[in-house]
């Protein structure tokens, strides 16, 4: 199952990719959120191989995520590869400059199951792709507005 999205930002394409790899920012967002979340890498420096373990609760159950950078295009975008009980993932920035001002953000998920499990959550989760690619389109126009505000 995919979801992508695109957004038109006012913003340089470094400042975008500034901020599309400000990976501490995003451990604060969820950790709000109220997940646990925890480095699982060497540390030093950001690029690829970085990794995270997530705690997060999911319907009613407290799931394990592991992500980990696999691809760093300086200032082109980012890959994210990630692994759940039954679900892979991968997670794609891609970035365009427009013009000198002006960046297109494109973000997109890609959910594979790999247990019978998982495929029923998928499933499930196909059901209501209609509100769930909203949501999604939605939290990158916010994280695109901020962008845009911040460089403002």
């Amino acid at each position: 199952m995919k979801f992508s999205t695109r957004e038109d930002i006012r913003a340089p394409i470094d400042t975008v990719f500034a901020a599309v790899t400000d990976f501490d920012h995003f451990e604060r967002q969820v950790l709000r959120r109220g997940a646990d979340v925890s480095r699982i890498d060497a540390g030093g420096a950001e690029g690829v191989g970085m990794s995270w373990r997530t705690r997060i609760p999911i319907r009613g159950r407290t799931r394990e995520i592991t992500s980990e950078l696999t691809e760093m295009r300086t200032p082109t975008g980012i890959v994210l590869e990630s692994h759940s009980a039954g679900v892979e993932s991968t997670f794609v920035v891609d970035l365009l400059a427009l013009s000198q001002t002006r960046t297109r953000l494109r973000v997109s998920l890609d959910l594979r199951p790999t247990s019978f499990s998982a495929r029923l959550f998928v499933q499930s989760l196909k059901l209501a792709k209609a509100s769930l690619s909203r949501r999604f389109s939605d939290r990158v126009a916010g994280f695109a507005a901020e962008i845009q505000n911040r460089s403002a």
